[in-house]
Parts: C-alpha cells; sequence; structure tokens
C-alpha cells in the first residue's frame, strides 16, 4: 500500500489508505450485515469481480479488520469475521449510508438499478413477523428486464433463513408481485410507498388478502430508508 499513501501523520489520512480503496467501504458493509463467506460477498457486491474480491479480504486481513477462519466443524469452507477493530467500523459506515441518503441526489442513484444486489438486500431485511406462520412463497416479477431476471422468489420457512430463488422453487406461490425495477427500488429506499406505487399503477399484486396487505410491513427497507432527504 506504500505507492498509495498520503504520507500523513493524520488519523483521516492513515484510515482512508486502508478503508477508501474502490470497494472496500461495500465490502465492509456487506461484512457488518452479517456475510461471512465469499459467495455471500459476491452476492452483496455483485458488480465486484472474484479476484479484486480475494484481494480486497487480503488487504482487510493483513489490517487486522477481518480474520479468515475454517468454518466450526467443515475444515475446508473459510468464513470471514470482523474483529473488534472491523466491529468498530460500523458507525463509519452507517454514517456513510445515511449522508448518502440525505445528501445524495435521488435520480442520479436512481440510474444504477440492479436487480440481483436489490433483491439480495431485500432477502436480508425482509421481516417475517406479520406474516402467516407456515410457508410463505412471494414471487416478484419485473417484466422489463431480460428473461434470466425477470422473476424472484422470496421462500419463508418458520424458524428458518429467508431463501432467494432465481429458479422456480416448486411451491404454491402465496403472493404475485409485479413492478418494475426502478419503482421497487424507489420503494426500498424509501422513496415512495407500496400504496404509492400501487395507487400509481406501477405496482400490482395478486394473491393471499392477508400478505397483500401486509406487504409495506414485512417488506423492510434499506436501514437508510428513514434518514430525511435534505432539500439543496
Amino acid at each position: 500500500m506504500a505507492d498509495k499513501s498520503y504520507r500523513q501523520f493524520c488519523p483521516v489520512a492513515m484510515a482512508s489508505e486502508i478503508l477508501g480503496t474502490r470497494w472496500t467501504p461495500i465490502l465492509l458493509r456487506e461484512l457488518l450485515a452479517g456475510s461471512t463467506r465469499f459467495n455471500e460477498l459476491r452476492r452483496g457486491v455483485p458488480r465486484m469481480s472474484p479476484a479484486l474480491l480475494s484481494r480486497r479480504l487480503r488487504e482487510l486481513e493483513a489490517a487486522g479488520i477481518i480474520e479468515r477462519r475454517a468454518k466450526a466443524g467443515e475444515p475446508d469452507i473459510f468464513e470471514y469475521r470482523l474483529t473488534a477493530s472491523g466491529r468498530d467500523l460500523r458507525p463509519v459506515i452507517e454514517a456513510l449510508g445515511v449522508w448518502g441518503q440525505r445528501w445524495v441526489e435521488s435520480a442520479p442513484s436512481l440510474e444504477n438499478l440492479d436487480v440481483d444486489l436489490l433483491m439480495w438486500d431485500m432477502r436480508r431485511s425482509l421481516n417475517p413477523d406479520p406474516l402467516p406462520p407456515r410457508r410463505v412463497v412471494i414471487q416478484f416479477r419485473y417484466p422489463e428486464l431480460a428473461r434470466s431476471k425477470q422473476r424472484w422468489w422470496l421462500i419463508l420457512e418458520p424458524g428458518e433463513p429467508v431463501d432467494l430463488c432465481q429458479v422456480e422453487p416448486g411451491f404454491d406461490v402465496s403472493l404475485y408481485v409485479t413492478v418494475d425495477l426502478h419503482t421497487m427500488t424507489r420503494i426500498w429506499l424509501g422513496l415512495t410507498s407500496v400504496e404509492q406505487a400501487r395507487e400509481q399503477g406501477h405496482l400490482k399484486t395478486v394473491g393471499d388478502r392477508a400478505v397483500e396487505r401486509a406487504m409495506q410491513a414485512w417488506l423492510g427497507l434499506s436501514p437508510f430508508a428513514k434518514a430525511p432527504k435534505q432539500v439543496r
């Protein structure tokens, strides 16, 4: 990292040498959100090449921010865990997200649509409490996307982590949701609501009425959605 040094004793400069490299804050966001395995991290940063991801993980390990260790009982599977130093970065990363939500214009942000990332984030934040205590399968369809990216399924089993599938899972669907990616991203970011999108004709739902009525509650939003936009 010597060639990238700011050559300043200032703690901000020294921290930036580690945290300011491309993709590093996004990778830390994923680690802080609970991703621990290489493929999980890849799904959280789908536009980051595997080679660069491996490099950044090595750099964070060398900096003492994460540690790589074998999964308990599965010595061939490795996990990346935040150290005390890494966990101490939570307020830093959260503050970056709040600042971006509050001050960065929405229109340029919404030019960077990514259905893979959106669905992965929705899976992670989904709140099962408002849903019936049985298997619930929710299909999202984005009709304007290429066929390979149009359909996604969220599967909830009582007591199990939410599963995300891009292939027909073979279960009865509780709720069908048809929406364009721009609208769904706006909902996720807290820039509009399920009800507003439905009233404007951008979102349509068919299926279990209880699941349909509770959509705003179970959907969950970006952890930064509550940060109010500031007028500039």
